[in-house]
């Protein structure tokens, strides 16, 4: 079954391209289906970039989803244009009265700042905690996994020494955990992060659940009680040439990165990188989908939020 877009979004394009199957908004409306409704709030600067990354695992499964991207009304954006945001996202004051089977939050290239010190931050508390009645279940995502683990449960993030980017290989805690069903023993996923959250912060909270670690970049997945957010640093969404892009940006910027490890053939940047965590990606996703938000969401949106469903 297809993600249902808006007809002109430019992200369909190449989308269709990979034989992703997506129906444009004017072919949903004549579809007699209940479709799971999920919202993205993209925080990332590259909009389009990312809503391809993310469009592309949502749209590799069986159900019908009708996707709504959100912007912050509080923030300017300085590299994509107000009219394609006025086109193409709403504000939250727009959607504020809505239910959502699910949401998922993005990263952002603002970790190096306090969480105070973001110029979206009140909004963004307002918006995280609006999903906890309004939402299913809520995936967060690198920056945006970190911001969650601190509004809700106090987790401090941590200043890494040097920059973790490349593809790392991570273990399984929980061997029947539904997210990563299907999941081998070893997986990898992309990391492109200057700060951490620590397992001996999260290990302290009760309704926390450490899912996957990874020796080198460490915690990877985390979920909350009834799996109602679920917290992913990395980014299993990632294209096969994102790091490299990062990583030549850093370079122009004279910031002189390290080589993302494990990434390029042969570690050398002169190669191609070489894309070992696509399925995974699609598999984490598609289990999301499917046991967090598909087997738990109510059929009536209006019972989103409700004591039974969560």
């Amino acid at each position: 079954m297809p993600i249902n877009i808006p007809d002109d979004l430019p992200a369909g394009a190449a989308l269709e391209s990979e034989n992703i199957f997506v129906m444009r908004e004017g072919r949903a409306t004549s579809q007699d289906i209940r479709p799971m409704k999920v919202l993205i709030l993209n925080l990332m600067p590259t909009k389009i970039e990312t809503e391809i990354q993310v469009l592309r695992l949502l749209g590799n499964n069986p159900l019908q989803i009708d996707i709504s991207f959100l912007q912050m009304a509080t923030h300017e954006s300085k590299n994509t244009s107000q009219e394609y945001l006025d086109k193409f996202y709403y504000t939250f004051d727009e959607i504020k009265d809505l239910k959502f089977d699910g949401a998922i939050i993005t990263g952002a290239p603002v970790e190096n700042i306090s969480y105070e010190e973001v110029d979206y931050w009140d909004e963004l508390c307002e918006i995280m905690e609006w999903t906890v009645t309004n939402v299913t279940s809520t995936m967060h995502i690198c920056w945006g996994a970190q911001a969650g683990l601190y509004y809700h449960y106090n987790i401090p993030k941590y200043p890494l020494n040097e920059k973790m980017s490349g593809i790392f290989g991570h273990t399984l805690n929980v061997k029947d955990e539904p997210l990563t069903r299907g999941f081998d023993d070893v997986f990898y996923m992309p990391h492109s992060r200057n700060t951490e959250v620590r397992a001996h912060d999260i290990n302290k909270h009760p309704r926390l659940h450490i899912i996957s670690e990874s020796k080198t970049a460490g915690v990877c997945i985390v979920t909350s009680e009834k799996a109602g957010q679920i917290f992913v640093t990395g980014h299993a969404e990632y294209d096969a040439g994102t790091l490299a892009y990062e990583y030549e940006r850093d370079l122009k910027r004279g910031i002189n990165p390290n080589i993302p490890y494990n990434y390029f053939r042969n570690d050398d940047p002169h190669n191609d990188p070489v894309v070992t965590w696509r399925g995974h990606a699609t598999l984490l996703f598609t289990n999301w989908l499917n046991y967090y938000v598909y087997q738990r969401t109510p059929y009536d949106l209006n019972d989103v939020g409700k004591e039974e469903f969560r």
